[in-house]
C-alpha cells in the first residue's frame, strides 16, 4: 500500500480548479465545508458510503495542511488514529506514509494504553491526503467560501424546527443544493488573530476567517448555544541556528509501528527516520514572560484554552518555579525548520525571540515564522445527536473544532462519523452509531453530546471506562467488520483483510486452548519461566503465555508443531492472552451499558410535565441536553440514580404499552383480512 507514486501537487490543483469553474452540478447529496482533518475525513467517508460529495475549501492548497504540530497519534489520539483506519479513514495510512519519526509511547505501562504516535512532514502529508481526495469516487471538491447556509422549514415528519438544504457561495447568488451539509469550520468560525496586543480577522496565519454570514446562521436564524475558545501555536525555529548539542537526543523507535492495519511498513526505513531534542525552559523564560504580560492580550482574557497544550504564558502564571519541557522536532525531511513543541506563545515577536534565547540550546535562535494564539467560535455539542447531526436542525452536521474539541485526531473522528451519517441521510439510511462500549470514537462523540465542553476537549485513555477492551491492536477486529456491515464506509479489500486477520487469530487462539499440559511438564518445556513449584494443576498454553517472561515465540519454538503457522500475529496473540481475563470480567458491565443504550428516549418528550417523580433541577437538565438514550442520561452531571430508576421504569412502561398497542393493529388487521377473506368466499363463483 505504500508503493502508490503520488501526483505533483499542480495536477491537483489543476483539476480542482477546473472543477470549480466548471461544477458538473448544482446538487449533491452531501457537501462537507473545510479541508481539515475533520473535512477531508467527512468527505472521504460520505463519498465511501455512497453519497455524491461536494468538498468546499477556502484555499485548494491547504487542504490536508497540519496547522500546527507536523505529528499524529499519541496517549488516546493513537487509538483514535487506529480506529479512523478501521473504518477505512485517510489519516493512518497518511501518517504511515508521511512519518519521519515513529515511537510508542507509554510502553512502560500495558499495551491497552500504549500509544502510537508519528513524527511527520508536513509537505508528504498534505500530498497523500491530497492525492487521495483526487483518486476517491463520487467527490468533487471547490475553491471557494462559505457565505451562509440554506435553512427552510423542517420537514413535519421528522424531529427539528429546520432544515438545511445546502450552501450559498461568497461570490453572491451561487446556491449550491444538498440534502446533508457537514460543517467542519476549525478555528475559522469568527476567527481572530492575536500577537502581542495586535488582533486581526482569521483561523490561521495568512488565512482569512469564515464569513460572518455562517456565523450569523447558525446564533440568530438556527439558535444555536454559541461559545468561545482559544488555542495558540509556537514560533519556528531555523534549524541551523539552533546548538543541539545542548539538548537530549531522543531517538525514534528501531522499528517503526505503522498506524494503519493495510500496511506491514511505514514508507521511511528505520535508518532513514529522524531523531527529536529535548531540552528546558530557564528562569529567564519565567522572567520574560511576567515582564511582558501587559503586552499580550490574549492571555489576558477569560476565554478558556486547551488545558493539556496550555502556552507557554499559561504554564509559567499556573506553575511558577518550576521547569518545562521543550521538545524539538522536525518539521520534515528537507524542512530546515524546527517545531518547539510546549513553547506556545502570543507575546509581540520581539520578546518571543527574547524568550526562546533564555533556553541555552537557543542562544543564537532565528524565528521563521512567530507564534499566535487564536480566538474563534464553538457550538456547545450538547445540542448534536450521537450522529453528529444538530437536534433542532435537520441535515446539518458539526465536526472538528466547532465541537469544542482539540487535536487533529479527535477532528479526524469526528469528521470520518459525521461525513458517515451525513451519506446515510441523505440516501435515506438509517443514522448509525457507535458506543463508548465498543470504540474510542464512541466515547469521544458521547462525551461530548452527553457532557459537553468547557474547554477545548482532548481525548486521553483514561476517559474510557473499558480501554483493556478497546486496545490500539484490535481496531480492526472491533469497527472494520461492522463498518462493513453495517455502516457502509469500509472497502471490500480491508474487508476481506480484517476477516482473514479475524479467522487467523480464532484458529490460533484455539491452538493456545488446546493445548493443556500439568505444571512440572510446563517447567520442563519452559525451565526459564518463573512458574511457581508450588503450582501443579493442569494449564493451557493461553494461561502459561499470560506470564510476563513467556512469549508466543517461546511457545512456538517449544512446540514449532502447533504454533509456527501462527507467527505472523504473535504480539497480537501475547496482548490477547494478557488482557483475556480482565475482558472476562468487564463483559457483564458492558453488557448493562449496551442494554442502557439501546434504551430509546424520544426526542420530543415533555421532560416538564412527565409523570414521574423527577426534580426541577434534573427536569432543566435533560430538557437543555435532551439525552438520545438512556445510557447518555446516566453520564449527564446531575442526574441523580434516583432519577435515572424513574426514567428506567418510564421508558420500559412506555415499550411495554407501545408494544400492546402494536399487538393490538397486528391482531385487529389479522381479524379484518380473515373476515375479508371470509366474505370473498362467499360470493357465487
Amino acid at each position: 500500500m505504500l508503493r502508490k507514486k503520488l501526483p505533483p501537487l499542480q495536477s491537483f490543483l489543476h483539476l480542482v480548479s477546473r472543477r470549480s469553474n466548471h461544477l458538473a452540478r448544482q446538487q449533491y447529496d452531501v457537501i462537507v465545508v473545510g479541508g481539515g482533518h475533520a473535512g477531508t475525513e467527512a468527505a472521504a467517508a460520505a463519498a465511501r458510503v455512497g453519497a455524491e460529495t461536494l468538498l468546499v475549501s477556502q484555499k485548494i492548497h491547504t487542504i490536508g495542511a497540519l496547522s500546527c504540530n507536523p505529528s499524529l497519534g499519541g496517549v488516546g489520539k493513537g487509538q483514535l488514529v487506529k480506529e479512523v483506519d478501521a473504518l477505512d479513514g485517510l489519516c493512518g495510512r497518511a501518517g504511515d506514509w508521511a512519518g519521519i519519526h515513529f515511537s510508542v509511547l507509554n510502553r512502560r505501562k500495558g499495551p491497552a494504553v500504549w500509544g502510537p504516535r508519528a513524527q511527520l512532514d508536513r509537505q508528504r502529508y498534505r500530498e497523500f491526503i491530497q492525492s487521495e481526495l483526487l483518486s476517491t469516487p463520487r467527490l468533487t471538491v471547490l475553491e471557494g467560501s462559505v457565505e451562509e447556509l440554506l435553512v427552510t422549514e423542517a420537514n413535519p415528519e421528522e424531529p427539528g424546527h429546520h432544515r438545511v438544504t445546502g450552501i450559498r457561495l461568497a461570490n453572491g447568488s451561487h446556491l449550491i443544493s444538498a440534502s446533508s451539509v457537514v460543517l467542519t469550520t476549525g478555528t475559522f468560525l469568527s476567527g481572530s488573530l492575536f500577537m502581542g496586543q495586535t488582533t486581526s480577522p482569521g483561523g490561521r496565519i495568512g488565512d482569512a476567517p469564515s464569513s460572518a454570514g455562517l456565523s450569523q446562521t447558525l446564533r440568530e436564524r438556527l439558535g444555536l448555544r454559541i461559545g468561545r475558545l482559544r488555542t495558540g501555536t509556537p514560533p519556528r525555529i531555523v534549524r541551523d541556528s539552533v546548538d543541539l548539542s545542548l539538548a537530549d537526543l531522543h531517538p525514534p523507535d528501531a522499528h517503526p509501528t505503522p498506524f494503519s492495519f493495510l500496511n506491514t511498513h511505514t514508507r521511511c526505513k528505520p535508518e532513514e527516520q529522524l531523531p527529536c531534542y529535548l531540552t528546558y525552559t530557564t528562569p529567564g523564560v519565567e522572567r520574560v514572560v511576567r515582564e511582558s504580560l501587559h503586552l499580550n492580550c490574549h492571555i489576558q482574557q477569560d476565554t478558556k484554552g486547551p488545558r493539556y497544550c496550555p502556552s507557554i504564558e499559561s504554564r509559567v502564571l499556573r506553575f511558577p518555579g518550576r521547569k518545562h519541557q521543550v521538545w524539538l522536532e522536525p518539521e520534515g525531511v528537507t524542512s530546515d525548520l524546527l517545531y518547539p513543541q510546549g513553547l506556545s506563545m502570543t507575546m509581540p515577536p520581539d520578546t518571543q525571540l527574547h524568550l526562546i534565547r533564555e533556553i541555552p540550546a537557543m542562544r543564537r535562535a532565528e524565528i521563521h515564522t512567530p507564534g499566535y494564539g487564536v480566538q474563534y467560535d464553538f457550538v456547545c455539542p450538547t445540542q448534536l445527536s450521537p450522529a453528529l447531526q444538530v437536534k433542532s436542525t435537520q441535515g446539518l452536521f458539526l465536526a472538528g473544532q466547532i465541537n469544542g474539541t482539540t487535536g487533529y485526531e479527535e477532528a479526524a473522528a469526528q469528521g470520518l462519523w459525521a461525513g458517515v451519517n451525513a451519506a446515510r441521510r441523505a440516501l435515506c439510511m438509517p443514522a448509525v452509531a457507535l458506543s463508548r462500549t465498543e470504540s474510542y470514537i464512541g466515547v469521544l462523540v458521547d462525551d461530548l453530546v452527553s457532557r459537553g465542553v468547557t474547554e477545548p476537549y482532548r481525548m486521553f485513555t483514561s476517559r474510557a471506562e473499558f480501554r483493556t477492551s478497546l486496545r490500539p491492536d484490535n481496531a480492526d477486529l472491533r469497527l472494520t467488520l461492522k463498518g462493513f456491515a453495517e455502516v457502509g464506509c469500509v472497502s471490500p479489500l480491508r474487508y476481506q483483510e480484517a476477516v482473514r486477520v479475524r479467522d487467523s487469530l480464532q484458529d490460533a487462539l484455539a491452538a493456545l486452548q488446546a493445548l493443556a499440559l500439568s505444571a512440572p511438564s510446563w517447567r520442563k518445556k519452559l525451565p526459564d519461566i518463573g512458574m511457581s513449584e508450588a503450582k501443579s494443576t493442569l494449564l493451557t498454553a493461553m494461561d502459561v503465555l499470560q506470564y510476563n517472561d513467556v512469549s508466543f515465540e517461546m511457545l512456538a519454538s517449544a512446540f514449532p508443531e502447533c504454533f509456527s503457522p501462527h507467527m505472523e500475529f504473535s504480539q497480537r496473540l501475547k496482548i490477547e492472552a494478557v488482557y483475556r481475563p480482565h475482558c472476562d470480567l468487564q463483559r457483564k458491565e458492558i453488557e448493562r451499558i449496551q442494554k442502557e443504550e439501546s434504551m430509546s428516549l424520544p426526542q420530543d418528550i415533555d421532560y416538564f410535565s412527565l409523570p414521574v417523580s423527577l426534580s426541577q433541577e434534573v427536569r432543566e437538565i435533560l430538557d437543555r441536553v435532551r439525552p438520545s438514550t438512556l445510557g447518555a442520561a446516566t453520564r449527564l452531571q446531575g442526574i441523580t440514580p434516583a432519577a435515572i430508576v424513574h426514567l428506567l421504569n418510564y421508558v420500559r412502561h412506555t415499550g411495554q404499552k407501545e408494544r400492546r398497542t402494536h399487538r393490538n393493529r397486528a391482531d385487529q388487521k389479522e381479524e379484518g383480512d380473515e373476515k375479508l377473506c371470509a366474505r370473498h368466499a362467499s360470493l357465487p363463483q
